[in-house]
């Protein structure tokens, strides 16, 4: 098994929710139900992401999903837990490793739309990084730019072009090209297609295997789309109110998922089958990361869950070769 190109441990992310102006005034006054309240994004998790693989992250919308991404990234600073770029701490990094660390771990945002600057030409776009960070002599960004550019299958000569000229697809791959062009070793696609039309989906998706197979690309692959996180991933993480409740290889997630949660989000894929034309929606609403229940997150939510899911809160723990759990069931079943 080879050693992971980025390591993550113990990574929390938190953020402070805005109050309201009654919440203001009652603080100044030292009321104590008007005390910041804390968001807990991500809690605590551990990650490892091998080199030349792809590793899904999934779950419900407002799990931590793209905050986890955003650490990965650098995008984010951690609240607490370190982060590892090939065997070495992102912490003790001096300034000109962390730009390599910055320049290696590369993004694909979400919103085609939103992540380009409107007033930047493509050229501009995808060689920007490389005349900041002088990557390559000035004269050479052209034909980076234009390597780029027809790596990822638009014409470089749509080059002078704004994005406001493009459609959703291209713009997403104006986005990848911009990522591609600093030579990074892995790529954090949050949500890359879930803002395009289906029919431009696969061809993004399909893009990005052809990426992985001529460059030996890594990959973190956020997404609710478990159809498409199955058909690209080598292992996937499921995420449940910030914390991974289980990882493994994805064939073997998805055919026999150990997780009550990711058995519930599993099944509730659609399907057409004889045996199933329809979709079992997972019962209640996911808790606020404001007010987190006490145990097992997702006790409440549990139609198998003990006494002590609600009491202790399980740890992620080997359920079998490369595969981990955090669920209470595993620890009763073992005892039994």
């Amino acid at each position: 098994m080879s050693a992971p190109l980025l390591e993550l441990k113990g990574i929390t992310r938190h953020f402070s929710a805005k109050r309201s102006l009654a919440e203001h005034i009652l603080g100044a006054f030292g009321h104590a139900s008007a005390q910041p309240k804390i968001l807990r994004a991500v809690e605590g998790v551990d990650l490892e992401i091998r080199k030349g693989e792809v590793l899904g992250l999934v779950g419900e919308s407002g799990c931590g999903k793209s905050t986890l991404a955003r650490v990965a990234t650098g995008i984010l600073p951690p609240t607490a837990g370190s982060l590892a770029y090939a065997g070495r701490d992102v912490a003790t990094l001096s300034r000109a490793q962390r730009l390599e660390y910055l320049l290696k771990v590369q993004m694909v945002f979400q919103d085609p739309y939103a992540s380009l600057d409107p007033r930047m030409n493509v050229e501009r776009i995808v060689g920007e990084a490389l005349a900041v960070h002088k990557l390559a002599p000035r004269g050479d960004i052209a034909a980076r730019v234009e390597k780029a550019l027809t790596e990822v299958g638009l014409d470089p000569a749509y080059a002078k072009r704004y994005p406001h000229q493009f459609s959703g697809g291209q713009r997403q791959r104006i986005g990848i090209a911009r990522a591609l062009a600093v030579e990074p070793d892995l790529l954090v696609c949050d949500e890359p297609v879930s803002a395009l039309d289906v029919s431009i989906q696969a061809q993004i998706v399909n893009l990005f295997l052809d990426i992985r197979a001529k460059r030996a690309m890594t990959y973190l692959f956020v997404s609710h789309d478990l159809g498409i996180v199955r058909h690209v991933s080598d292992r996937v993480a499921i995420m449940y109110l910030g914390r991974i409740v289980e990882i493994g290889p994805a064939q073997e997630v998805f055919s026999s998922p150990a997780h009550p949660y990711a058995a519930a989000l599993i099944g509730a894929i659609p399907s057409l089958s004889r045996r199933k034309r329809s979709f079992e929606p997972i019962p209640g609403e996911m808790p606020s990361p404001l007010a987190p229940p006490s145990g097992c997150p997702f006790h409440p939510r549990c139609a198998h869950a003990l006494p002590v899911c609600s009491e202790r809160r399980p740890v992620l723990a080997p359920i079998a070769p490369g595969r981990q759990a955090a669920c209470h069931l595993h620890a009763a079943e073992a005892a039994s």
